[in-house]
C-alpha cells in the first residue's frame, strides 16, 4: 500500500492536552515536522551514517534550531555537542575454560577449542557447576521452555544446536539471544554454546547487530569497537567446538555426536545431566586501542522553574543517524527482500539510481519529534523540573551514542525521572490502515510501575487518545525491541524508560524509507503523547518509584497496573 503524500501547504496542528490550562496552548505543528524532516532525510545528508559529513550536517541543523528557540546548551564546553569517543580495540587473550568431569580435568584455551567474545571485560575467575539446558530457548508462543526445572542462578549455562522443533529462520534472533537469555533472565553467570555457522553479511543484518566498523586499509586488526569503558565486568560469553562438548558430556550417558545429530535434524533433545561437571572460566585479556573515532551527541536542556526540582530531569532521546549508502546493488540492508514482521510483503522498487538510505522514519521521525518537543518546552510554560533532549549518534552501529552518554552522563542518572525514547513513529506497522491509531509502548513497566501508569493516564487525558499496544514489551517478542534502541543503554543503568514506536514496514533499512511515506498527523499525535507524559513527569513532587518488577504489560495488556506506592 502506497502512503499518499501530505501536501506541503497543509499544516496540521495538534493541541497538547495536559493538566495545565496554560499548556493546552502548546502546539505540535505537523507542517514544521515535515519541513525539518524534508531536509534531514534528503539525499544531501547521504543517509546520515555515523562519522559521515551528512551526520555532521544533521547535528548542526538540530543545534541551530535549539539556539534559535532558546534551549540551553547541555553538551561539552558550554556547547550543544557531547563528543563521543569510539575506540577500535585489538584483543590479546589468555583466557581459558577448565572442565573437571568424571574425575578428569582438561583446559581449553581461547582459540583452541573455545572462543571468547573479543570484548571480554576485566580479569576474573569463575568456578561453578555446568547445567545443560537443551537448546537454551524460551518462547511461550511455541510452548518452549528449555529452562523448566532448572535453577540457573550462579551456574554456567550450556546449550546445544541451532534451534530445535518449530524454530524457523524468522526466529533466528531468538537463537542468537540465547546467551542474553541465560544471563539476564535466568541468572546464569556465564553461557557456553556451539560455534555459529559461517554467514554472509546480509544474513547477519537480519539476525544480529551490525558488525563493528572496519579498521583502516592495511592498518592494524580491529577486533571490536566500543564507546564503553574497557575492562568493565562482563559475564563470559563463550562458544565451543566439538572437542569441548565431547569432554563435557563424559559420564553423562550421552555422546555429543548423538546430541549434535539430533540438533542438526531439529529434533527434541534428551535431558542431559552433567553429573556435577565443574567449569572454571579464567578471563585474562589485555586491550590495545588501535583506532579512535569521534562522533557527536546533540544535547540541550530547558531548565525547570522550581529551584527545588530544577536539578532533576526528564530525559528525551532519539537517534539522528541512519545507515548511509546502499552498499551493494540489488540488495538491501536486511538481505534480499527480507522484511522483518511484514509477512508476504516485498520491497518496493526504488527510484532509478537511488543508493541512499534516507531514514525518514528510522529515525528521522524521532529526530524531528524531539525538535518539536524542545521547541514546545522552550517556548511554553516551563514545568517544575528540567527537561533534557539528547539526539544520539551511532544507534545503528550498536547504540554507540547512548552507551557513551549512559557511561558519561551530562546529568546524574539518579536524578533522571525517566528516559523517553522515540524511534520510528512516522508510519503504520507494515502499512496497515488498522494501525492508524496504534503506538507500541516498550519498557514502561519494567523498572517503574508508576511510570507505566503515568503514561496511561497521560494518554487517557488526551483529546483523542491513542491505542497503546504492549506486544513488543512482551518477553516472547522475538525481535527483542526492548534491547535494540537507545533507551536500553539507560535501562541497564536502572533508569526508568519508555520507548515509543509505531512498528516496522517494508521500507525499513531500505532506500525507499522516504519522506513522502510519513504520516505526519499520526507522528504529531504520538509526539503529543510524549509531551503529555513528560509534562506529568516534570511536575511530580518526587521521582517515580523504581520498583523493578519487570515486564508485566505484554501482548494483550490494556490499562494501568497495580501501583507500587
Amino acid at each position: 500500500m502506497r502512503i499518499t503524500t501530505i501536501a506541503g501547504a497543509c499544516v496540521v496542528t495538534v493541541l497538547l492536552s495536559t493538566a495545565s490550562s496554560a499548556q493546552r496552548g502548546a502546539r505540535i505543528d505537523a507542517g514544521e515536522l515535515k519541513t525539518w524532516l524534508s531536509y534531514l532525510a534528503s539525499d544531501d545528508l547521504q543517509g546520515r551514517q555515523v562519522y559521515s559529513e551528512g551526520l555532521g550536517l544533521a547535528a548542526a541543523y538540530i543545534a541551530d534550531h535549539l539556539k534559535a528557540w532558546g534551549v540551553t546548551p547541555a553538551g561539552d564546553r558550554g556547547g550543544y555537542f557531547q563528543i563521543v569517543t569510539v575506540q577500535g580495540v585489538q584483543t590479546t587473550s589468555r583466557s581459558s575454560v577448565t572442565v573437571t568431569v568424571n574425575g578428569q580435568t582438561r583446559t581449553f584455551k581461547d582459540g583452541e577449542g573455545v572462543t571468547f567474545a573479543r570484548d571480554q571485560g576485566g580479569p576474573q575467575t569463575l568456578t561453578s557447576t555446568a547445567e545443560a539446558v537443551g537448546y537454551g530457548l524460551t518462547h511461550p508462543p511455541l510452548s518452549i521452555d528449555d529452562y523448566a526445572g532448572h535453577e540457573m542462578k550462579g551456574k554456567v549455562a550450556v546449550y546445544f544446536g541451532r534451534g530445535g522443533p518449530g524454530i524457523t529462520t524468522p526466529l533466528d534472533r531468538l537463537v542468537r539471544n540465547r546467551a542474553r537469555n541465560a544471563i539476564e533472565r535466568q541468572g546464569a553467570i556465564a553461557a557456553i554454546g556451539p560455534e555459529p555457522p559461517v554467514e554472509t553479511p546480509a544474513r547477519r543484518a537480519i539476525v544480529s547487530a551490525p558488525p563493528s566498523q572496519p579498521g583502516p586499509p592495511n592498518g592494524p586488526r580491529v577486533d571490536f569497537t566500543t564507546a564503553m569503558p574497557l575492562g568493565r565486568p562482563i559475564a563470559p560469553l563463550i562458544t565451543a567446538g566439538d572437542a569441548f562438548f565431547e569432554f563435557l558430556l563424559t559420564g553423562s550417558g550421552h555422546t555429543y555426536a548423538d546430541i549434535k545429530a539430533r540438533a542438526d535434524r531439529k529434533e527434541a533433545l534428551p535431558v542431559v545431566a552433567l553429573r556435577g561437571a565443574q567449569v572454571t572460566i579464567t578471563v585474562d585479556a589485555s586491550y590495545e586501542v588501535v583506532q579512535t573515532r569521534l562522533t557527536r551527541n546533540v544535547a540541550g536542556v530547558v531548565e525547570g522553574r522550581d529551584a527545588a526540582q530544577r536539578g532533576t530531569y526528564v530525559l528525551f532521546g532519539a537517534h539522528y543517524d541512519h545507515v548511509g549508502y546502499q552498499q551493494f546493488a540489488g540488495t538491501d540492508a536486511a538481505g534480499a527482500n527480507a522484511i522483518v514482521d511484514c509477512t508476504g510483503q516485498t520491497r518496493p522498487t526504488p527510484r532509478p539510481g537511488d543508493v541512499i538510505n534516507n531514514g525518514a522514519d528510522d529515525d528521522g521521525s524521532g529526530t524531528v519529534a524531539l525538535m518539536a518537543l524542545a521547541q514546545a518546552f522552550a517556548k511554553g510554560q516551563r514545568p517544575r523540573r528540567s527537561v533534557m533532549f539528547v539526539w544520539h549518534a551511532g544507534e545503528e552501529g550498536g547504540l554507540v551514542g547512548s552507551r557513551y552518554m549512559a557511561e558519561h552522563p551530562l546529568v546524574p542518572l539518579d536524578a533522571v525521572a525517566a528516559q523517553l525514547n522515540i524511534d520510528m513513529i512516522g508510519r503504520n506497522r507494515c502499512d496497515r490502515p488498522s494501525e492508524a491509531n496504534t503506538v507500541y509502548v516498550v519498557g514502561s513497566d519494567r523498572i517503574s510501575t508508576e511510570l507505566h501508569n503515568l503514561n496511561e493516564d497521560a494518554n487517557a487525558a488526551l483529546a483523542s487518545p491513542l491505542s497503546l499496544d504492549y506486544q513488543f514489551n512482551d518477553l516472547s517478542d522475538i525481535e527483542s525491541y526492548y534491547t535494540r534502541s537507545d533507551h536500553y543503554s539507560y535501562a541497564t543503568k536502572g533508569v526508568p524508560v519508555i520507548f515509543f514506536f509505531s512498528g516496522v514496514h517494508r521500507d525499513y533499512h531500505y532506500v525507499t524509507d522516504e519522506v513522502d511515506k510519513i504520516l505526519f498527523p499520526k507522528m504529531a499525535r504520538i509526539t503529543e503523547l510524549a509531551y503529555a507524559t513528560a509534562w506529568r513527569l516534570a511536575n511530580l513532587d518526587h521521582l517515580p518509584a523504581r520498583d523493578n518488577k519487570g515486564p508485566r504489560a505484554g501482548k494483550g495488556h490494556h490499562g494501568k497496573l497495580p501501583s507500587a506506592r
